[in-house]
């Protein structure tokens, strides 16, 4: 592969989406903020609720000589290791000299046999081409790297078919002076390296790493079972895999890219393959974009989701009643303000020494499954995660457009500090802190499933002082334009279960399409619906139940109808709801997964004219995630009867049609999720109102009645009417 070419096309990639995202943020700062009437949902916010996913051939290519396995004896030069000694036969182009074989000139060699304690050496000083034929061999080497490629223009390693190989390091290397640190992994190159065939290759790396490649590395094809005491598999410049059976137990990451010195380097790119990857910290990580189109992966970071941080939730905007942890400035939570992946340095290495603290380096203390510096593409692929932190993590963007992921997290399931876009592909997030995080999140198509502790969508702005396992790591939300912090839902299937807020976006949400289902908190100091500014629905079927305190629902701008039901009196976990029209048609019957106090129904069929809503009574058809679908509902108890007029949103007790939420806040204003707040709001929430008492335990009860002017215990703002306008009416 000519480098050139390899590097230029991410290049080219990252231009072409740098002008693209140019050209939308200016369209961007043509509008308000968002919340402003809702014009920030519709227009100008290209650059923040759009992306367009990379592919594998967009980065690298595969030539030929990468995926040809066959191989003849004729033309070939073998190498026969006798434990201590090797037979060389047929070319001239190796000899073997104080234990290792050295390859001096370009051409294809064949090895076999065991070597007990040396090394082959590639050094190829008018950079040819050099295979290695690896048919049965078991190579050793107690203090360096039994398979070195110093110098050459291009190494191939193909494994035969049917071949077994092993190549094994010892835990302390020997250099010649106190400033080399290389090689530092079992099977080392200097040169850009592929690996192809159909034979197996077990590497166990007690030294340092399993396979470095200091400039692209490239899997074809072959089974790879690689141990190693601290990286993987890595690759500076690139890892790139077409194909191959691929087996990761380290100690550090699994594999990795990690060149930051070359915006146009330091990715990974996998077309397909069979991964399993067991990682004390991150399970795939590139240093600038990770681009998945295909393949299996099982893998487990840091011991696996059980080994991550154990987090209490936040108790809505600003702390409960006003109450904090502990305050800080410019808006993070409490554990301080911050960037990124904190660093931590090793040590430097000497002679001899062990490589654990040794290379001179800084790595970030993660343990995520896919991690990306840049963006992460995912387009197709099988994926069970289960990770000490988040699960999928980008400091950029990270887009969804195929594939299924399963995924157990310690902290976020997906995480971006950008956008977070889903447009295809199936994402069942069975554990999480918080379910999908971003700055800006679209759900464009797919079908998304959310289990959090905490929130399960959270658009967020600021600083994020989570993390998993005590880790120093902070989120830092990017802001691209005056529209950030957007959950936009124009298709798709979303389905969430979370104990802290259902849908939380520290600005606007804008919902034209799709499926949105939502099994909120049963406590009152998170809401099922949470949003700080407007949330305009046109389109798209709407279900959410969860607690009263803290209840929200569309705003009144909106184009769609909606209707927001509060209850004098929880109601249990499986007791459907039904909304009758004036002619007896059922136009939704929804059963919550968990007990609730407030339901918010919203659908196109809805329109002016009179509804009945009932609790109870009997389903015939198919039900999926409490929405009967094809089938047939009766009967139940009556609640309330009502009128839908001029207003769009309308808010319902026993008695019907009320002014807003007489429970709590009601649509519009609010706080943030997590330790986060909306900019220029009071660090921990606004206090109680003067001669206000919060309760003992700092939560308001369940359904209770803000106090008199409308503060909001723990937020600023006071009680809106439908449309959020922030004041009583």
């Amino acid at each position: 592969m000519r480098k050139f070419e390899l590097s230029n096309k991410l290049g080219i990639l990252l231009l072409s989406l740098a002008l693209l995202s140019g050209c939308g943020s200016a369209a961007a700062g043509q509008t308000g903020a968002a919340g402003s009437g809702g014009t920030a949902a519709a227009e100008g916010t290209a650059a923040e609720t759009e992306f367009t996913n990379a592919h594998a051939a967009d980065l690298v290519s595969f030539e030929a000589e990468d995926t040809a396995a066959e191989w003849s004896a004729d033309g070939s030069t073998a190498i026969r290791l006798n434990g201590t000694s090797a037979e060389i036969s047929g070319g001239s182009g190796a000899v073997f000299r104080d234990g290792a074989v050295t390859i001096t000139a370009a051409g294809t060699y064949v090895l076999s046999g065991q070597l007990s304690d040396g090394q082959v050496v590639v050094d190829v000083q008018d950079k040819g081409k050099v295979r290695l034929v690896l048919n049965g061999v078991d190579i050793h080497d107690s203090d360096s790297a039994p398979i070195y490629v110093k110098q050459a223009g291009k190494a191939i390693i193909t494994l035969a078919d049917g071949s077994e190989n092993v190549i094994t390091d010892g835990e302390k290397y020997v250099f010649p002076d106190a400033s080399t640190d290389e090689p530092n992994a079992a099977l080392f190159s200097k040169a850009d390296l592929t690996i192809n065939g159909t034979g197996k290759l077990t590497v166990t790396g007690n030294y340092n790493n399993g396979i470095t490649g200091k400039d692209d590395l490239k899997i074809a094809g072959g089974i790879l079972d690689v141990k190693a005491a601290d990286d993987g598999i890595m690759g500076r410049d690139a890892v790139a895999v077409q194909d191959g059976s691929i087996t990761v137990k380290a100690g550090g990451d699994g594999i990795k890219s990690t060149n930051d010195e070359d915006a146009s380097k330091g990715f990974v790119a996998i077309a397909g393959g069979a991964f399993k990857v067991e990682a004390g910290s991150d399970g795939i990580q590139a240093e600038t974009a990770l681009v998945v189109d295909g393949g299996t992966f099982d893998l487990v970071t840091g011991g696996g989701n059980a080994n991550g941080e154990v987090k209490t939730p936040e108790q809505g905007p600003g702390g409960p009643w006003g109450k904090t942890a502990a305050s800080t400035e410019g808006g993070a939570a409490a554990g301080g303000g911050g960037g990124a992946d904190t660093a931590a340095t090793a040590g430097t290495g000497t002679a001899g020494g062990n490589a654990a603290g040794t290379a001179e380096e800084t790595e970030s203390a993660s343990a995520k499954g896919l991690k990306a510096g840049t963006d992460i593409s995912v387009n197709g692929g099988s994926f069970t995660i289960d990770s000490a932190d988040d699960a999928v993590h980008g400091n950029g963007n990270v887009g969804v457009g195929g594939g299924e992921l399963r995924i157990a997290a310690g902290d976020d399931g997906i995480h971006a500090d950008a956008l977070v876009f889903v447009s295809g592909g199936k994402v069942e997030i069975e554990k999480s802190y918080e379910g999908v995080e971003g700055a800006n999140i679209t759900v464009a198509g797919g079908e998304v499933r959310v289990k959090a502790s905490d929130d399960g969508v959270n658009v967020a702005g600021g600083s994020d002082s989570s993390s998993a396992d005590g880790r120093p790591e902070q989120d830092s939300f990017s802001k691209t334009g005056l529209g950030s912090n957007l959950l936009t839902i124009r298709g798709g299937y979303l389905v969430v279960d979370a104990d802290g807020d259902g849908l939380d976006a520290n600005g606007s949400i804008a919902m034209s399409g799709g499926t949105v289902v939502v099994n909120g908190p049963t406590s009152g100091g998170n809401g099922a619906l949470d949003y700080d500014g407007s949330f305009e629905i046109s389109g798209g079927i709407l279900a959410v139940a969860g607690s009263s305190g803290m209840a929200q629902a569309p705003s009144d701008t909106s184009s769609q109808y909606s209707i927001a039901m509060n209850f004098s009196q929880a109601q249990q976990a499986g007791t459907p709801v039904r909304l009758e029209d004036g002619d007896g048609k059922t136009i939704m019957s929804f059963t919550p997964t968990k007990n609730y106090q407030t339901v918010v129904i919203s659908t196109p069929e809805m329109e002016k004219g009179a509804y009945t809503l009932y609790t109870g009574g009997t389903k015939a058809g198919t039900e999926t995630d409490g929405l009967l679908t094809g089938g047939t509902a009766s009967g139940g108890t009556k609640v309330v009867a009502f009128d839908i007029t001029d207003s769009t949103t309308i808010w319902l007790n026993e008695s019907g049609v009320t002014a807003g939420n007489t429970a709590g806040r009601g649509p519009g204003g609010g706080g943030g999720g997590r330790g986060m707040r909306p900019d220029g709001a009071r660090p921990g929430g606004a206090a109680p109102p003067e001669g206000g008492t919060p309760p003992e335990n700092g939560t308001p009860t369940e359904g209770s009645v803000p106090p008199e002017g409308g503060a909001i215990p723990g937020g600023g703002g006071t009680t809106s009417a439908p449309g959020g306008t922030g004041t009583e009416q």
